[in-house]
C-alpha cells in the first residue's frame, strides 16, 4: 500500500491568533476537498485552540511544535501532551533542530516525549538532521543514525507506524538552500534502512519519512517524487496561504 504524503506546516513563532485564524481559515477553504495529502498546521501554542475551532472536523489536521514529558507539575512555561489532546492537537513536533540548538534538546529528551504523545494517542513527528560542518566532514549517516536510533529507541511496531520522520538537514532550514532530490532520497533512504534494522521490512516500508528544510510551492514536486520521501515540514511557505496551499496542490 503506497504511504499518503503528508504536508505539515511549522509556523514557528509566527502569527498572532487573529492571523493564524485568518491564515487557518484561507488554508481550509482552498484545500477543503484535498484528500490524497494528509495536511497539517502546527501553530504556536497561544493559536491552537483558535486554530482548532477552524479545523476541526475537516481535511486539515493540528499539530503542536512541542511539548513537554510530564502529565503535569511545577515545569513553568512547559505544556504537556494531555494539554495538547484536550485542544484537538493529532501531531506534535519534536526534536526540531532549533529545539536543539537554541534550548538544549537531547536524543533523550526527544525520545521522552515520543512516548508521553504515543501514550496520549498523538503522533509524533520525530526531526533527525546534521549541520553543515557534520556534512562537510562526511558525518551525515553517523549524526543521522544516532539521532533515529536513541531517539525512537525503545517503542513498539505499532507506535512506530504511528509516527512521522522529518529528516532535517539544518544546513537548509530557513537558509533558501534545500537538499538537492538526490540528496533528500540518499539519506531517506538510509534512514529507512535503520527502521528495518529496528522494526523489520513491513513497519519500515510503512513509516512516512518527510523532507525539511527550505522547501518551496517550486520543489516539492521533484522532492516527493523520490522513493523514499513521503512529504515536507514546512517553514517560511507554510506562513503565506497562497505558498502553502500551493505547496500542497503540487503535490497532486
Amino acid at each position: 500500500m503506497p504511504r499518503r504524503i503528508i504536508i505539515a506546516g511549522n509556523w514557528k513563532m509566527n502569527k498572532n491568533i487573529g492571523e493564524s485564524i485568518e491564515l487557518a481559515s484561507s488554508i481550509k477553504r482552498s484545500l477543503y476537498d484535498v484528500e490524497e495529502v494528509e495536511i497539517v498546521v502546527c501553530p504556536p501554542f497561544t493559536s491552537l485552540s483558535d486554530v482548532n475551532e477552524i479545523t476541526m472536523e475537516t481535511n486539515i489536521k493540528l499539530g503542536a511544535q512541542d511539548c513537554y514529558w510530564e502529565k503535569e507539575g511545577a515545569f513553568t512555561g512547559e505544556i504537556s501532551a494531555p494539554m495538547l489532546k484536550s485542544i484537538g492537537c493529532e501531531y506534535c513536533i519534536i526534536g526540531h533542530s532549533e529545539r536543539r540548538q537554541f534550548f538544549g534538546e537531547t536524543n533523550e529528551t526527544v525520545n521522552k516525549k515520543l512516548k508521553v504523545l504515543l501514550k496520549e494517542g498523538i503522533k509524533p513527528i520525530v526531526c533527525v538532521g546534521e549541520k553543515l560542518e557534520e556534512r562537510k566532514s562526511g558525518k551525515t549517516f553517523d549524526v543521522v543514525k544516532d539521532h533515529v536510533m536513541n531517539s525512537l529507541a525503545g517503542i513498539s511496531k505499532e507506535e512506530m507506524l504511528r509516527t512521522v520522520v522529518a529528516y532535517e538537514p539544518v544546513w537548509a532550514i530557513g537558509t533558501g538552500v534545500n537538499a538537492t532530490k538526490e540528496q533528500a532520497q540518499e539519506v531517506h533512504k538510509y534512514i529507512r534502512t535503520l527502521l528495518v534494522q529496528m522494526h523489520g521490512e513491513e513497519v519500515a516500508r510503512s513509516v512516512r519519512i518527510q523532507y525539511g528544510g527550505s522547501v518551496k510551492p517550486e520543489n516539492i514536486k521533484e522532492l516527493i517524487s523520490q522513493e523514499d520521501v513521503d512529504g515536507a515540514l514546512v517553514g517560511g511557505a507554510s506562513l503565506k496561504a497562497d505558498s502553502f496551499v500551493q505547496l500542497v496542490k503540487n503535490c497532486l
